[in-house]
């Protein structure tokens, strides 16, 4: 998809689909100001389907001819900010995949950068398909070309980059497990590689030589052994700040011998989310080039249930000389984190967010819409809601208390990898802050937002590349 802004007025250019931004308020002015006499058919359409320009709803008339578009869809912008503006044109660009149109002209009003840039992650979100497994017959083709008016002077490269990025994440979570597994995914990662971005990954001996025992005990039941990924970017000049990110890369969760029933795995290809989110991340800073140097680690594993799978009641040894007791070999999302949260540890870092699809209880607590953050670094939470704020995304600080902790306690070993159905989140949370040390950390749990069953605002069905906007937006504040 090319974005292009253009001089041309709403009512003289030429496209399959003219998306008119209008408000509550301006709803006859606009369409007569930009669509001059049809503008009047269009307002009388309006109103025999009872539209009233709502936040991001649409209504689509066919010009037959009147204009040189093909048709119109008239979209609610809400009150003008860079948010609303991103749910408008996603909004539009829906109906546009929709209908296999290749040309859009957009016309929501004047747009200085941070508006312009937010209009192109909404558009290329809401254009958004993952149908390549489709029969050719069944595909609409994304649109080819992008006209933003009304703003010919704007700068979107900002929100381009952090669009591809997160429709690279939306891909590798769309993809079956037998497409994407530990191997592939690290040579999802290695596609990065630039002279800035480096890409390290450790397998097999290696692995055990550098006692990364948590995604060694997980992987145990599948033929597909894990990796550890650590990619590094690093700026032209002196960073400014070094920077951390750890992805939960369990590329498929039959839940080990803690079986998961045959609808609960269904979509278990969605439990790498946090590692696309990582990967997704990288490449936006690759082609943003900030002066903070970031670090991804992923670690990748496969949850099965072959004859050497881990076993309830075994005995982790950390390379942090921790020891876990394994009561639930379904909550093994943490244990392959907590090896990437020890070496990340090891670096030195100013921050270090880890991201993971990790507990149910957190989807219980805030739904689809929201992630939850779980830090007890004040300046770390400001910072991200900040961000998440500027990006548009749900995220909602939950509590991380110490003294859940003791609901963690182990009897054999230091402490167990689950500590009962209450407080589920918060003591995930607090089992992989042993893992942590002087650093400032937070922890987001993207259970929820990281995969949607069906159309919610302008993201269809699958995966969303949750917080690939926001830790973008994050790393460069």
């Amino acid at each position: 998809m090319t974005l292009r802004f253009s001089d041309h007025t709403p009512a003289t250019v030429e496209a399959d689909l003219l998306v008119l931004g209008v408000t509550t308020d301006t709803l006859a002015d606009r369409l007569q100001g930009a669509l001059g006499a049809f503008g009047a058919q269009v307002a009388a359409a309006a109103e025999a389907e009872s539209y009233t320009g709502k936040l991001a709803t649409t209504l689509v008339v066919r010009t037959l001819g009147a204009l040189p578009v093909r048709r119109v869809c008239v979209v609610g912008t809400g009150d003008g900010s860079p948010g609303d503006l991103r749910r408008a044109a996603g909004a539009g660009a829906m109906v546009a995949r929709n209908a296999g149109d290749q040309t859009i002209a957009l016309a929501l009003g004047a747009l200085d950068n941070t508006s312009a840039s937010t209009v192109a992650e909404g558009v290329i979100a809401g254009a958004y398909r993952f149908d390549r497994y489709k029969a050719a017959a069944a595909r609409k083709a994304a649109p080819e070309t992008v006209l933003v008016l009304e703003s010919d002077a704007a700068d979107a490269a900002f929100g381009l980059a952090i669009a591809k990025a997160q429709s690279l994440a939306r891909d590798l979570v769309n993809e079956p497990a037998d497409a994407i597994y530990p191997a592939t995914l690290a040579a999802q990662a290695r596609a990065l590689a630039t002279d800035r971005m480096t890409v390290e990954v450790w397998e097999g001996d290696k692995l055990v030589e550098e006692r990364m025992n948590g995604m060694l005990t997980v992987g145990k039941g599948s033929d597909r052994g894990p990796r550890f990924i650590h990619m590094t970017y690093r700026p032209a000049g002196t960073p400014r700040k070094r920077i951390g990110l750890v992805g939960k890369g369990v590329t498929f969760d039959a839940g080990g011998l803690s079986i998961k029933t045959a609808a609960g795995m269904l979509t278990m290809r969605c439990d790498m989310g946090g590692s696309a989110a990582v990967i997704g991340v990288m490449k936006a800073i690759a082609e943003l080039e900030p002066d903070v140097e970031v670090h991804g680690f992923i670690g990748a594993a496969e949850n099965m249930l072959g004859g050497s799978a881990c076993k309830l009641g075994d005995i982790i040894t950390y390379r942090n000389g921790k020891t876990v007791e394994i009561h639930n070999t379904d909550a093994e999302g943490r244990l392959v984190m907590a090896d990437c949260l020890c070496v990340a540890s090891e670096l030195g870092l100013d921050g270090l967010v880890d991201i993971a699809t990790l507990t149910g209880a957190c989807v219980v607590a805030l739904g689809e819409h929201y992630t939850g953050l779980f830090t007890q670094d004040d300046a770390m939470a400001t910072a991200l809601l900040a961000s998440a704020d500027a990006a548009g995304e749900g995220l909602w600080r939950m509590p991380l208390p110490d003294f859940y902790k003791d609901k963690l306690k182990g009897e054999w070993g230091d402490i167990k990898n689950v500590g009962g159905r209450a407080a589920g989140a918060t003591t995930a949370g607090l089992f992989l802050s042993e893992f942590v040390e002087n650093t400032p950390w937070a922890h987001l749990d993207i259970a929820g937002p990281a995969f949607l069953d069906k159309t919610t605002r302008h993201f269809v069905s699958g995966g969303t590349g949750a917080m690939v906007p926001t830790l973008t937006r994050w790393i460069l504040s």
